[in-house]
Formats: structure tokens, C-alpha cells, sequence
């Protein structure tokens, strides 16, 4: 029996904090659920900071390693009479570490909080009643260990689940039976290099926060931030599992009251490519007086979420969180609001796209298609290596989904980013202005005419809201009157875009009308693009009302 139990304590999870619990803190006054560390005893300490200098080193050792085989290679290491030693140092290294890893179950092994946490681990594994994950949260620990709270096969056929859910895929160009075999011999390189590049440096370009190494520089930035999460607004951490296998890692916020339309909104929160739940876009909603609930999730690869984050294991991941919003948390589907900043506008977008009924959609410092932004980055030389890459392994074409939507949109453009800009410090290069044009531009193509694009781009150019305001009463602006229009374009049903509005209208009026939607459909944030938008700029979406019903 106690020989189990130590094996335990060497296979366990590494304990981080302990919260105090909901009615522990109900009794004892307290308004938050305020916690404390995990305090190690000197055995426990020391072991697992050397295991943990190992596991950095081992880390440093696989992202160097093509360079470090390359050098081991030239100086004549990488032979049978060197890799035998070599091997038994390996060895000796490997038997090391076990006994470190004893030591430190034994040190678990003589802390009652460790011992206390494992006998409610254990339980709720075997018995995981609500009950007992209740008592479980109070932990915060290793998440591969975290039970299961919800899966996409409890909604959804498990038949359908291998290939994943559907994606908008760019357009095969026709070609003959002979040229397709032809061409697919001379691109052969080409796609095994993009599939090489796509998979290695790329994907980690792409998404660094998914580099393991900058996760645990983080450790201690992202521990603080769950903590306030779950002591300050009372957060409920969920592990649920998508089609693909992925382990997501979700926290949610209830602001619902009874008889109260408080918290009646969810919102669903996808962050950027090195930002994570515990301290990203999350808090913006959470700012904004309660009028919200919020739900956040780490991309596959980020803090507690498995896999890659590739765009397929995405917009799997964004499937799941909305379907446990749907079916485990109760919302309807006409009560969530998607807000996304950055690059998690790619599984905003696919979110409207595949679930139209979604309330709105909040995009901050998004661009329209990633192609642009990796063309920016890289050699001239490489353009159609770059762009095979792109569109093979890493289509992020915000725009395309965002064009099937036909709810209200909201797009956010920082005044002074120097990320999605293609020129430096070039307001007119930031993709968000290629975004917003082609929203416009389906939408209301009557109206975004030449002349329309002109005065749009016109007002795009302006970096400030005293160059705004100039723009829009040179053109004497009314909104009434643009307000008017619109609602007298469709008063008793519902039309779906693209809308005929401007058709047989003056290019005064269409300038107006261009004018009045580009201010309402994008709002300008005078910062750079890693500022943390304050809740003061985080609105809804405008609406058109009409006398019996509103919409977009």
C-alpha cells in the first residue's frame, strides 16, 4: 500500500496553487475566493527545479538540433567508436534523473496537501460526479491530468469526426488530365519543401506561442492570471475534448443572474498568436461592468491545449468551445457574441461562417488574408514557395469567411500597429483597411464604386479622429438622411447581402453612404497592436433598426 501510494506521488501532477473554495469563502466573509501557493517542502523544491532545468535543456536540445547534428556531423562525432560512449553518458544521465524523480515522490509523499489533493484526484477519476469536480477545482495542477468535462462526440456523429470540421479551401485551378500529372511531377519539391517549412520553423513563426520554451518563460505570468480568473470573477476552468483528439483548455465566467438580463451575452474569446486566455483579450469583456459572460480557450499547442495549431485543429478547437457554450452552458446561439484579436480572427470568422445565427462578431487588429503578412517577412526569392505554403498548410483568409456572414460586424483597426502592416509606419498598409473594403465591397457594391473606395480609402488614411471628422464633414456626411436610406431600402423583411442600395442614386449620395458605413462598421484605436484593448472600446456592432424588427 505504501509502496502504491509513492509510485503515485513519482507519476503525479505538479501541484501549483490551492484555492479556496466557493463556501469557504461564503463562510469566512470574504468577497473572492482568494488562495494560496503550493508550498513544496526542501525535497520536493530541489528535485523538481532539477527536473525542471533538465526538461529546459532538453527543450533547448531538440530546437537547436539540426544545427547541432550539422556540427557534431563536420567534426566526426557521429560515428560508431564516439556514439558509444556518448550513449552510456546518456544512460548514466537517464538513471540520474529516476532517482530524482523518486526523491521528489518521496517529498510528495510526506506533504499532507499533496497527499490530500491526490486522494480527490484519484476519487474523481473514478467517480467523477459534480460533486467531486467541484472540490477538484479548488486545485490548480498539470492539466494532461484534469478530468473530462465535456466532448464534441456527445453532439455530434463520432463517424464524422476523423476528418474534421468543413473549411473554405482556395479554388483548384482547371488544368487537363495530362497537365495535372505533369505539373504534379515538376511541383513535387516544391510540396515537399512547403510541407517541411510548414511543419518546422513555420508553423512556430506563425503561432510562437505554441514554442514550449515561451510558454515556460510565461509560467509565472500565466499562473497569475488563472488565479485572478478563478478567485476574482469566480472562473470555471473545462477541459473538452474535438473531433480531431485535442484537449482544449477553456475558462469560463457566469454573470448570469436569476430573473436578470445581466450575463444573458456570451461572449467567446479568440486570442492572438502568442496570447493565452489567462492573460489576453479574455479581460476586456470581463472589464466591461458585468454585462457579460466570457469564455476563453488556449489554441491547440497553448498552455493546457494538446496539438498543433494548425488551421484544421483550429476551427476544430473554435467548433467544440461553441458547441459546449451551446450545449453544457446553456447560451443560445443568438446570444453569443465572437470577439477576436489578431489571429484568432481566423476562427472568429469561421465561427460566423459556419454558425450565421451568431449575434455579432468583433474583430480587433485583424487583416483579411495571412498571405500578404508572410510575403512581408520573407525573401522575394521565396514568393511562390511562400505562397504554395500558405495556401496548402496555412489559409488564413479572414475575409473569404467573414463574406459569408451576414450578421453585424464590428471591426477594430489600431491606428499605430506595426504588425499586420505591409509598409513601415503606413496607416494605408494595415490589412484591416483590406478587410473592411472587402466587407464593403460585398455588401453594398452599388455603393462601393470607384468614387466609394476612393472616399473610403480617403478616410482610412486618417491616423487620428480630428483627421476623421475633417474627412467626413468635407463630404457633409447626414447621417439621418444615410440612416433613412438604408431602412427604406428593405422596410418589412429581412434581405440578405450583397444589397442593391445606391443603384439609381446621385455620387454625392453613394460618397455619403460609403462614408456613413465605413465609420460604422470600423472604429479606430489611436495604439500599437499588443496594447490591451480597455473596455471603454470594446462595443457592439452597429445595427440598423427598422420599425418592427433591427438588422444588419
Amino acid at each position: 500500500m505504501a509502496g502504491w501510494m509513492w509510485l503515485r506521488c513519482i507519476l503525479g501532477p505538479h501541484l501549483q496553487r490551492i484555492h479556496r473554495s466557493t463556501d469557504q469563502s461564503r463562510l469566512e466573509g470574504r468577497a473572492g475566493r482568494r488562495g494560496w501557493n503550493y508550498q513544496a517542502r526542501s525535497l520536493e523544491k530541489h528535485t523538481d527545479s532539477i527536473l525542471g532545468w533538465a526538461s529546459t535543456l532538453w527543450s533547448l536540445s531538440y530546437y537547436s538540433s539540426p544545427l547541432l547534428l550539422c556540427y557534431l556531423y563536420r567534426k566526426g562525432y557521429i560515428c560508431s567508436s564516439k556514439l558509444v560512449p556518448v550513449s552510456q553518458y546518456v544512460g548514466t544521465v537517464l538513471v540520474c534523473l529516476l532517482g530524482v524523480a523518486c526523491l521528489r515522490g518521496w517529498g510528495r509523499w510526506n506533504n499532507s496537501e499533496y497527499l490530500q489533493f491526490l486522494s480527490i484526484l484519484e476519487e474523481t477519476k473514478n467517480n467523477p460526479t459534480a460533486s467531486n469536480k467541484k472540490k477538484l477545482k479548488c486545485y490548480d495542477f498539470d492539466f494532461s491530468y484534469w478530468p473530462l468535462d465535456f466532448s464534441w462526440t456527445e453532439v455530434s456523429n463520432p463517424k464524422l469526426s476523423k476528418a474534421g470540421v468543413s473549411l473554405l479551401k482556395p479554388e483548384p485551378k482547371l488544368r487537363g488530365a495530362a497537365d495535372s500529372v505533369l505539373h504534379s511531377v515538376r511541383t513535387l519539391p516544391c510540396h515537399i519543401i512547403s510541407f517541411l517549412i510548414a511543419h518546422s520553423f513555420g508553423r512556430r513563426m506563425l503561432y510562437p506561442g505554441s514554442v514550449g520554451l515561451l510558454q515556460r518563460a510565461m509560467r509565472p505570468m500565466l499562473l497569475q492570471g488563472q488565479a485572478r480568473l478563478i478567485e476574482e470573477f469566480d472562473g470555471q476552468r473545462n477541459k473538452l475534448v474535438a473531433c480531431d483528439g485535442n484537449e482544449i483548455d477553456t475558462m469560463f465566467v457566469d454573470r448570469r443572474k436569476d430573473g436578470e438580463q445581466t450575463g444573458r451575452t456570451l461572449v467567446i474569446c479568440c486570442e492572438g498568436n502568442a496570447g493565452f486566455y489567462e492573460v489576453g483579450c479574455m479581460n476586456t469583456p470581463l472589464s466591461h461592468a458585468g454585462d457579460y459572460s466570457v469564455l476563453g480557450w488556449n489554441h491547440p499547442g497553448f498552455g493546457g491545449s494538446t496539438g498543433v495549431p494548425f488551421p484544421q485543429n483550429e476551427a476544430n478547437a473554435m467548433d467544440v468551445v461553441i458547441q459546449f457554450a451551446i450545449h453544457k452552458l446553456g447560451f443560445e446561439i443568438t446570444d453569443i457574441v465572437v470577439y477576436a484579436w489578431s489571429i484568432g480572427g481566423f476562427t472568429a470568422s469561421w465561427a460566423v461562417m459556419s454558425y450565421p445565427e451568431i449575434q455579432s462578431i468583433v474583430l480587433d487588429a485583424s487583416f483579411d488574408d495571412l498571405l500578404p503578412l508572410a510575403l512581408k517577412v520573407m525573401p522575394n526569392s521565396w514568393k511562390p514557395l511562400v505562397q504554395h505554403t500558405v495556401r496548402q498548410y496555412m489559409n488564413l483568409n479572414n475575409a473569404a469567411q467573414l463574406l459569408k456572414y451576414q450578421g453585424p460586424v464590428l471591426l477594430i483597426r489600431r491606428t499605430k500597429d506595426e504588425i499586420i502592416t505591409t509598409g513601415p509606419e503606413d496607416i494605408m498598409s494595415n490589412r484591416g483597411n483590406d478587410l473592411l473594403l472587402k466587407l464593403l465591397q460585398f455588401r453594398y457594391p452599388k455603393i462601393m464604386t470607384d468614387e466609394g473606395v476612393k472616399v473610403v480609402k480617403q478616410w482610412l488614411g486618417s491616423s487620428n479622429p480630428i483627421e476623421e471628422a475633417s474627412v467626413y464633414s468635407g463630404y457633409e456626411v447626414d447621417d439621418d438622411w444615410c440612416v433613412t436610406v438604408l431602412q427604406s431600402y428593405q422596410p418589412d423583411s429581412e434581405v440578405l447581402f450583397p444589397w442593391s442600395v445606391g443603384e439609381d442614386m446621385t455620387l454625392e449620395g453613394r460618397r455619403q453612404l460609403a462614408l456613413f458605413l465605413a465609420r460604422k462598421y470600423m472604429r479606430n484605436f489611436e495604439t500599437t497592436h499588443c496594447t490591451p484593448l480597455p473596455a471603454s472600446e470594446f462595443h457592439s456592432p452597429w445595427r440598423l433598426y427598422r420599425r418592427n424588427a433591427d438588422w444588419m
